[in-house]
């Protein structure tokens, strides 16, 4: 089964009509709300390069470990 999802209020323009590959290898900077400078903030201080970097990297995933944890205590 085939499923779309709009995700354009989450990429800079330029990447919305990418594969979800394409995205995933993109520039940190690719989603809105990250600026270049940010990224090379995340690259000095994690060695996030892409959007994949920052999706797997295990500080951000422990955080969002704990904020689900969070929600399902209440």
């Amino acid at each position: 089964m085939a499923i779309t999802v709009n995700l354009d209020m989450l990429l800079d323009k330029a990447y919305e009509n990418l594969p979800l590959t394409e995205i995933l290898d993109a520039p940190v900077d690719a989603l809105q709300g990250v600026s270049p400078g940010d990224a090379e903030k995340l690259k000095a201080a994690f060695n996030i390069k892409t959007v994949r970097d920052l999706g797997t990297n295990k500080y951000f995933r422990a955080a969002v470990t704990l904020l689900d944890l969070e929600a399902t205590a209440r």
